[in-house]
């Protein structure tokens, strides 16, 4: 059975960059008909915080995507220092005492012999004594994993074959010295425990699933297939990390952008099939393929979601938006016909706002200097009010009667002095709905 996972940090909240990674474990998951795991990668005490956790599922729950499992690293620690030990037993884990002045130094000669600037495997030589001597001089050292010294080749599922020289790699660290456990062995414990056959996660990872490998081999598990997506940039290719605490889900949510949209369009963004609006996540799920994405940075422009979340909202039953209307205080009789007159000219939902505020105390008058007493003419010939979807088609036949203008020259100023807008609703619907009129005197 397919098992993905997605495994957030919960440290903040999700935004866009977090939300393709679950997408694609997501979709992958649903896709094979199999389970998708949340995990809450939250072994450092002093950043995760349950409010985040929180809005972590609260995000997820928002776009429609479930999960079957919740697991939380915390509560598996015993799990970690198990796999520990047995990485210890087999001569793969060791101990080490430098401090991060030290190991700095150690990359800067390096890298001035002009050697790669990998650990130097200097606490290997280190007596059992030598060892006492620094524990008691500096305190409990940190623990590397002990790399084979060879090629570590795989298939990745977005970058074809992938092939990474461990010798040019440092050993990572897996434990801390204050004795937290970091993220590389947690998350192959829990990839093995949990039986995870699929990990797709950004290209920044390439190295890390790299001895991610190794260390799964070595406590006996099963690699995963891994693939690699493109890191997201902004719309002129500048780095997204600069703007990503703009780009919280829950901000977007709070902008008014719908959820398939959103989803529609980071399904699709940087793969070779074009972005298209779902109406439903089994469309979503049916149309993903991940062997379409390339390696190359994908840019982000948040502006791409207004015109998707427009034709969601346009697309809406009067009766999901009702409450809303009615919130506005639009009449109940003129509800359903202010729905109908404003949908097309909407990308959020806030707009409606904005359009019944107009309706009710009228817009200011954009009236152009040449068309002042074109205008003023004009709203003479304006029946009183409540008007009727014949109004406009009667009254601009007057006017054009009465001034001789016609076409663009005769509509455009009266719907900029009606509406205070040079664009909208078709006038024969919209002018019923208006209830004062201010180009009048």
């Amino acid at each position: 059975m397919t098992v993905t996972r997605f495994a957030p940090s919960p440290t903040g909240y999700i935004h866009v960059g977090n939300l393709r990674t679950a997408l694609m474990n997501y979709l992958i998951a649903r896709k094979a008909g199999g389970q998708f795991i949340l995990r809450l990668d939250d072994t450092d005490p002093e950043r995760s915080k349950e409010e985040y956790a929180d809005g972590i599922k609260e995000d997820l729950e928002w776009l429609g995507l479930t999960w079957d499992r919740l697991e939380r690293q915390s509560e598996r620690l015993d799990r970690y220092e198990a796999a520990a030990q047995d990485l210890r037993d087999k001569g793969r884990f060791y101990e080490c005492f430098e401090t991060p002045t030290e190991l700095d130094l150690k990359r800067k000669k390096q890298l001035n012999m002009g050697k790669p600037p990998v650990y130097d495997r200097s606490a290997l030589d280190l007596s059992d004594t030598e060892k006492d001597a620094q524990r008691a001089e500096r305190g409990a050292g940190h623990w590397r994993f002990k790399l084979d010294q060879e090629r570590i080749e795989w298939k990745d599922g977005i970058l074809g074959d992938l092939s990474i020289d461990a010798a040019s790699v440092s050993d990572p660290v897996l434990i801390r010295g204050d004795g937290q456990f970091l993220y590389t062995l947690a998350s192959v414990c829990d990839d093995i425990d949990f039986g995870i056959t699929h990990v797709v996660r950004g290209s920044d990872h390439v190295t890390n699933t790299a001895t991610q490998i190794q260390i799964i081999e070595a406590l006996g598990g099963k690699v995963p297939e891994f693939a690699h997506h493109s890191l997201l940039t902004g719309p002129q290719g500048e780095a997204l990390s600069k703007r990503l605490g703009t780009l919280a889900l829950r901000d977007l949510r709070d902008r008014g952008i719908q959820p398939m949209a959103l989803l529609s369009l980071m399904a699709r963004l940087g793969s070779s099939q074009p972005v298209e609006l779902c109406s439903t996540m089994e469309e979503l799920i049916a149309g993903f393929d991940i062997s379409t994405f390339g390696s190359a940075p994908t840019k982000f422009d948040v502006d791409d979601l207004l015109p998707l979340t427009a034709r969601v909202n346009q697309a809406l039953p009067f009766a999901e938006v009702a409450p809303r209307i009615a919130a506005l205080g639009v009449p109940d009789d003129q509800a359903e016909r202010f729905w109908a007159v404003t949908r097309e000219n909407i990308s959020v939902l806030d707009d409606l706002g904005p359009w019944w505020t107009m309706m009710r105390d009228g817009a200011e008058p954009v009236i152009d200097d040449e068309d002042a007493e074109f205008v003023a003419q004009a709203m003479e010939l304006l029946p009183d009010a409540p008007f009727s979807e014949d109004t406009w088609a009667n009254w601009t036949a007057a006017v054009k009667e009465a001034t001789g203008r016609k076409g663009r020259g005769l509509f455009m100023p009266l719907r900029k002095a009606l509406t205070g807008q040079a664009h909208g609703p078709d006038m024969s619907t919209l002018l019923p709905l208006l209830q004062v009129v201010r180009a009048r005197k």
